[in-house]
């Protein structure tokens, strides 16, 4: 009896812990996946930034801990669970969105009081205080432009974004790393020759 009771406990933490993740699943991005009419969902984003991170740092042999990037990478969005997702250039979601994710946050702390290290890792990532955490965030605001360079623009379009926008929008954010700056330098240059990736207005 008591083995099945303990059995039934496990099986409500995982189920409870699995309604968190589909919860993650369905928030949408603006960035449309690369060869498809949908939106990106906040799970593909985070694995696709997870495993960029992993293999840059193996790659470019970069003194820093893969495990821990590929962790923040995995919670970096997590409190948009039950936040949302903040459109980038929309300047009225903008204001609330530190208010919401912070109410987010508090929100997974409790209910995932059990999960000690995923909650330090989400405020760690938020305060930037090492160097994989900075890597995560600069690389994250690069990766919607890879994904969009590689995809011919359509989310550019679509919404009317310009690379006078793009560089305005994360030229200080990317700063925060060293080697994702490089990237980003590298990738502005490429888009410069490539005034077709954007709308014509």
């Amino acid at each position: 009896m008591n083995l099945i009771i303990s059995m039934e406990q496990n099986l409500s933490d995982i189920l409870k812990f699995l309604k968190l993740l589909h919860l993650f699943q369905q928030v949408r991005r603006a960035t449309l996946v690369t060869g498809e009419d949908r939106q990106e969902n906040d799970f593909e984003h985070s694995y696709q930034l997870a495993m960029l991170g992993w293999y840059l740092i193996e790659r470019k042999k970069l003194k820093l801990d893969s495990s821990l990037v590929v962790k923040y990478s995995l919670v970096h969005d997590l409190v948009e669970a039950y936040a949302g997702d903040t459109y980038t250039y929309g300047l009225v979601e903008k204001e609330v969105k530190h208010e919401k994710e912070t109410k987010a946050q508090k929100k997974l702390e409790e209910e995932f009081a059990d999960f000690p290290e995923m909650n330090a890792l989400i405020k760690n990532y938020e305060e930037r205080n090492d160097e994989e955490s900075r890597f995560v965030y600069a690389l994250d605001k690069i990766i919607p432009m890879l994904n969009n360079y590689s995809d011919n623009g359509r989310t550019w379009k679509k919404h009317n974004i310009t690379l006078e926008m793009l560089i305005n929008q994360k030229q200080g954010k990317v700063e925060v790393s060293p080697e994702c700056k490089a990237y980003f330098d590298e990738l502005v240059e490429k888009l410069l020759n490539r005034p077709d990736l954007f709308p014509k207005d």
